[in-house]
This record gives structure tokens, sequence and C-alpha cells, in this order.
């Protein structure tokens, strides 16, 4: 445990040490985020959601799918529709977003990719209409499939409307790794494979992620934001089937979340990589 933290404290040295903080001049800049479930928005950059609202930044969220499938061996795929859409809605009045800039393109979760030329022209729609001067979209390298989706998604609809943003990557499920959670000791295989995902995660870290917010001082809204996610925070039935988010891995991954700063990898687009905030 000592020398995980270590390696913690050095990754995090390293980090303020190479990337830059977005200002209050880029915070006040208008933002679309878009969500692969109802929850990633609170996770991957609540803090930085909170903080534009209260500088005045106009902000709207889209979640790209409805949450149907989330616990449907437990209840209903309509009654979790339901439910995570009313989830969404109070998470996002919590982070200062009103509910009118809040939509939901309704594809189920786990089935985006199997659908991504109706949600590039979904989205494309959508952005045909907004002037935003950001968008906010999963990395590049995330594993889920709807959050690589979303992130392939986006940039299609963005290249079909010819729109220049800003666009800045949050990270989730990139945090699922030593030493942010701990690896499984069953056996030297998986001993090595956490140490090999250990390296190319802290390549990564370094090399992408070199833009952050400070969030310690809105930490505790974006706690109460998240908690409006009760699906994903609470058994709303009390069975051992229906899994939180605290409980992977013990905890540590839900920690990952409640950092001082939200890190993001950013770029101009359709330029080149480099030249952002």
């Amino acid at each position: 445990m000592f020398f995980k933290l270590q390696i913690r404290r050095l990754y995090r040295h390293v980090l303020k040490r190479v990337a830059k903080e977005v200002g209050e001049n880029h915070l006040k800049s208008s933002a679309v985020i878009f969500s692969p479930h109802a929850d990633d928005e609170t996770l991957g950059c609540g803090g930085t959601i909170i903080r534009k609202r209260r500088l005045g930044a106009e902000v709207k969220i889209v979640f790209m799918t409805d949450g149907s499938a989330s616990h449907k061996h437990l209840i209903s795929k309509n009654e979790l529709k339901i439910i995570r859409k009313r989830e969404a809605l109070a998470a996002s009045a919590r982070l200062g977003v009103e509910e009118n800039n809040v939509f939901f393109l309704d594809f189920e979760n786990r089935r985006l990719s199997q659908l991504m030329d109706l949600a590039i022209s979904k989205v494309a729609q959508f952005l045909a209409s907004q002037h935003p001067d950001e968008i906010f979209i999963p990395y590049s390298r995330e594993p889920p499939s709807d959050h690589w989706a979303t992130n392939k998604i986006v940039l299609a609809a963005l290249a079909s409307c010819r729109k220049s943003v800003t666009v800045y990557e949050y990270p989730l499920w990139f945090w699922h790794h030593w030493p942010w959670t701990s690896v499984s000791r069953d056996s030297y295989r998986e001993i090595l494979r956490g140490f090999l995902n250990n390296v190319v995660s802290g390549y990564r870290l370094i090399k992408d992620f070199r833009y952050f917010t400070h969030v310690e001082e809105v930490l505790e809204i974006k706690r109460a934001a998240l908690n409006e996610h009760k699906s994903q925070m609470t058994k709303l039935i009390p069975l051992p089937e229906w899994k939180t988010l605290g409980e992977i891995s013990n905890g540590e991954f839900l920690q990952c979340f409640f950092q001082t700063e939200e890190i993001f990898r950013c770029f101009s687009y359709p330029k080149q990589m480099g030249a952002c905030v």
C-alpha cells in the first residue's frame, strides 16, 4: 500500500509540472458535454461543469444512452430508463445545468457501437443548431464500447457539420488500473499484466493529459451530484447482483474522481493536436 501511494504521488507531482491549468477565461466558454451514460458527466468533468456555471458559462449536457440495460436482469428496461433519466436531471441540476439544457438521445446502452451511423446523424443534427466553444467527450482510449463510440461519433458529427471547437477528452475507466486501483494477486500473470498496464497508462497519463481544472472547492457539490445517480451509487434492490460504483475495486475506483484536479486531453478541432487553451 505504501509503495502504491508513493507512485500515485509521483504521478500527480509530474502531472502538475507538465500540465497547464485551464484558466477562468476558458472556463467562461460555452460547452456541450457528451456523456455515454448518466453519471459519466459528473464523474469525468462534474467539477469543471460546476465551475463553468458559477462563472456564467452556458453548458449543455447530452446523454447518449438511456441506461435501460444497466440492471435489466433485476428490473424492467422501461422502469430503468425512467429512473436513469430522472437521476440525470437531478444530477444536472446539482451541477448547475437547467433541465432545458439537458438532452437525451435514448440509445440503448451497450449498443451504441452498433448504431454509429444513426448516432452520428443525431449528434450532427443537434450540433447544427449549437455554437459551443468547447466539446467534452470521453477519452479516446476508454475501453467500454459506449465510451469510445461516443468519442468517435461526436468527432464524426463535428466533421460533418464543419464545426471548429476546442475538444476536451475526460478519463473514466482509464483510472481502473494500478496504482489507482489494486490488481489481483492470484497469479504471476495478473501481476505482470498489472505492471504492464501501469507502465502504459502512466505514459499516457503524462503524454495525453496536459490540462487540468482545480475542483477542490466544489468537490462536495460534485459528490452531491453523483449521489443523485442513486441506481449507480446505491442498491435500489438489496441484492448482491445490484452492483454499485463504490464496490468497484473496493472503492478505490470511485476515489479517483474526487481528486483535487480534473484532467483532460485537449486539442483544437479540426486543427492539429497541440493547439489548445
